[in-house]
């Protein structure tokens, strides 16, 4: 089985219950078991600022799916709760699950890059990646902990 992180994020119609419904669908994912999910945190939205604040955390997954077959479920996921896809980037949404890392991988296609290309630089997503995984170090060498030593909060606020 391959260790994958998954971030979550939301913030349309009842975030919170988004993100505990996402964690419950990660539960059923086939050929999959959810290790562990961070807290949830709150964060500033990162694209246009006229849209409501994120919630936002970080799942650990075990899985035997290939990474597009992993994609294609997650992405069935967020259909079911109610996500539209929109030309519009980092705008509103029901629900974003994101594969940030898969094993010690590094993927390029067309569909899929990992490590997420954000995943350094997004607050939102290291903060609750270091949480559960603090001694993580990415496919590049860097460890988690340095980037979270150079990343400031921005106003990211734990919530449960």
């Amino acid at each position: 089985m391959e260790t994958v992180f998954i971030g979550l994020g939301a913030n349309l119609n009842d975030p919170v219950s988004q993100l505990k419904n996402a964690i419950s669908a990660l539960e059923t994912l086939p050929n999959s078991q959810l290790a562990c999910c961070s807290r949830l945190y709150g964060s500033k939205p990162m694209g246009p600022q006229d849209q409501p604040d994120y919630i936002n955390a970080v799942a650990c997954l075990h899985t035997e799916l290939a990474p597009e077959a992993l994609l294609d479920a997650l992405q069935n996921i967020e259909q079911e709760q109610g996500r539209v896809r929109k030309d519009e980037r980092w705008g509103p949404r029901t629900l974003d699950l994101d594969i940030l890392l898969f094993g010690n991988e590094v993927i390029q296609t067309e569909r899929l890059t990992v490590p997420h290309y954000g995943l350094s630089d997004r607050e939102f997503v290291v903060y609750p990646l270091l949480e559960i995984a603090p001694e993580l170090v990415l496919p590049n060498g860097i460890k988690l902990s340095d980037i979270c030593a150079q990343l400031p909060l921005n106003d990211l606020t734990p919530i449960e």
